[in-house]
């Protein structure tokens, strides 16, 4: 990226800091091979969301298809050393969705890691443990409540961390936490500062008012933004996100300082996605995308 600006041409003829509106796998298939270093994104589930122009009831097996062309083209892109994380849920009423999904992506890709965002939690004090700091039971977060006698509210959903060797490095700790024991600190070697590894449980809330969802599904910023944290951020890195929607891809590359691309049908979406990278870069005193 040149200094001061956000635009930069790629050989592919499409730039990069910018949201292309177009589909996804035509975009994908102007992209050079190997140069997208992190693959983050969050396509439509199939179960009726109401998209602006997109229609999310398709046939399961052309809508499996079509997650298996997307797939090919993403695996194409990716550096060798890049990193894939794929963001799926589901419904109560069909809980194979992300696993019939990822399945199509199992012959380009290795299954490195599964993380669970964790939407809502509650946890008994009991369970807990003896901090001074909880004196009682925890339930945070939130979750749309199933109206059924049948299934659970659903809390979580899958992020897919796919590679294609299965041995890229990642950086756990640009997303640890700090230990509550602090005898852990050192130990053992592992140990020597108060930092450790998260896991693959990541709690992270979502905007609850309906009208701050603009979008049906879009995920929240935070979420890309540790996925882009945990691969490893160096100067150049460039994060595509071929189903943009409103931008949260964008505003998290931007927030850590590496180069976005992505790719979204709806001009609607389009529009909100660059007021929300207008915002984020004059938040940090950086030029954006205004012609």
């Amino acid at each position: 990226m040149v200094e001061g600006e956000r635009e930069v041409d790629e050989p592919g003829g499409l730039a990069i800091n910018r949201i292309h509106i177009m589909d996804c796998i035509e975009g994908m298939r102007r992209l050079p091979a190997g140069s997208v270093d992190v693959i983050v994104t969050s396509p439509p589930y199939n179960i009726g969301k109401n998209y602006n122009s997109y229609h999310d009831r398709k046939p399961r097996q052309d809508y499996l298809d079509w997650m298996g062309d997307v797939a090919a083209e993403a695996a194409r892109v990716l550096a060798d050393d890049g990193s894939f994380f794929l963001n799926v849920g589901g419904k109560p009423m069909d809980p194979w969705i992300p696993f019939d999904v990822v399945q199509r992506f199992r012959p380009h890709f290795l299954l490195q890691n599964v993380i669970h965002w964790i939407k809502s939690i509650a946890i008994e004090k009991e369970d807990v443990g003896d901090y001074d700091r909880i004196t009682g039971d925890i339930a945070v977060g939130h979750y749309q409540p199933v109206n059924s006698p049948r299934y659970l509210s659903q809390c979580h959903e899958h992020i897919f961390h796919l590679t294609k060797n299965g041995d890229v490095k990642i950086d756990k700790l640009a997303i640890g936490v700090a230990y509550q024991d602090k005898s852990n600190i050192g130990r053992w070697k592992a140990a020597k500062r108060d930092l450790r590894d998260r896991g693959n449980t990541w709690f992270i809330p979502y905007p609850t008012i309906r009208s701050s969802l603009p979008h049906p599904t879009t995920f929240p910023v935070k979420l890309p933004e540790m996925c882009i944290r945990l691969h490893g951020c160096r100067p150049g890195l460039i994060v595509l996100d071929p189903f943009m929607g409103i931008g949260s891809t964008a505003v998290a590359a931007i927030s850590l300082g590496v180069d976005y691309i992505g790719f979204e049908i709806d001009p609607a979406y389009h529009e909100i996605a660059e007021t929300r990278i207008e915002e984020e870069c004059r938040r940090r005193g950086e030029p954006g995308n205004a012609p």
